[in-house]
């Protein structure tokens, strides 16, 4: 069955009229009767009395309904993909890494909730890879997390470079270890630490690096908000090893030191990560020009206040839709 029958038989039954319908639907009678005769032999049965006016049979009349619900079914798809194509789209979903939210991310909201009031956002902060596979699930439009190429190697995804930045090591502000202006890996494995949980990018770069320089990586506690890391580490003997992101401010709090790593030293990759299809719709293309502009060259900022109307901030949880 073709809509072109659908609108056939519906324009009959409503006007009555092989010719009206004809008229309605901008095309010959001829073509009309061609539709219909094609929409009766799919169902097996005669839909139309060819008489001086066209009656529905009863066979028509049990199907009417049911055209009119295809065909209205039809029109509102079609219409909910025109409006999406035009930017229409009620709400954009984004999951990040914890230090993309809490530090780099809010000026871009800000900008994206000015320019566009009618979509409401929805933030969840997620590790990198719970990330990637919400994305993959369609669960989120974008997805700004660690590099991690064995999951975003598919040729659906878009993967933007954001930024490279050193891991840095934390540590109170009397830890021994703050002697050094970089630590050497021989002194660095001597103290327990504090890691992210798995499924986390950054416990796996901490973990390769131990891996080899040869070492066993002494983990004595798992955790995934960067306040419980800093209220941990202030206690005294524990130490964590954090992107320069998340600890830029450690300046401003006189118990928590922070140090580089000497040679070999680490860093990590964040990159902006979505699907060829999504880049379609507007207000998802804008939110990714916004990034690229802000986040591109990511610099010491003060989180903006926006909105609670208009973003939606869940933390460790995804909405579905």
């Amino acid at each position: 069955m073709r809509l072109e029958q659908l609108q056939a038989f519906l324009a009959v039954a409503e006007t009555g009229s092989f010719q009206q319908a004809a008229r309605k639907c901008n095309v010959t009678q001829s073509t009309i009767s061609r539709q219909i005769q094609g929409l009766e032999a799919e169902v097996g049965l005669p839909l139309l009395h060819r008489t001086a006016q066209a009656k529905l049979t009863i066979a028509g009349d049990r199907f009417l309904p049911h055209a009119r619900k295809i065909w209205n079914e039809w029109g509102t798809a079609t219409q909910e993909l025109a409006d999406l194509l035009e930017g229409k789209q009620p709400e954009l979903c984004v999951a990040a890494i914890h230090s993309v939210c809490a530090f780099h991310l809010p000026p871009v909201l800000q900008r994206f909730c000015k320019e566009h009031p009618e979509v409401q956002l929805r933030v969840t902060s997620l590790g990198s890879d719970r990330a990637l596979k919400v994305l993959k699930d369609g669960l989120v439009d974008l997805a700004i997390v660690m590099n991690n190429r064995f999951l975003t190697n598919s040729p659906e995804m878009v993967v933007d470079v954001l930024y490279d930045e050193p891991v840095k090591i934390l540590m109170a502000a009397n830890h021994p270890l703050t002697q050094y202006d970089a630590v050497p890996w021989t002194e660095l494995v001597r103290y327990p630490q504090v890691v992210f949980k798995d499924g986390y990018g950054m416990q796996r770069l901490v973990q390769e690096q131990f891996q080899r320089q040869g070492v066993a990586l002494n983990a004595v506690l798992e955790l995934n908000t960067l306040d419980a890391f800093r209220g941990i580490v202030r206690q005294g003997e524990l130490i964590a090893l954090l992107p320069q992101g998340a600890i830029h401010d450690i300046h401003l709090d006189p118990t928590l030191a922070s140090r580089a790593t000497a040679a070999p030293t680490l860093t990590r990759q964040v990159v902006l990560v979505t699907t060829h299809d999504r880049l379609q719709i507007p207000p998802i293309h804008r939110f990714r020009s916004l990034v690229h502009e802000l986040m591109r060259q990511p610099s010491v900022v003060i989180p903006s206040l926006v909105s609670p109307k208009t973003v939606k901030h869940v933390s460790s949880q995804v909405v579905e839709r």
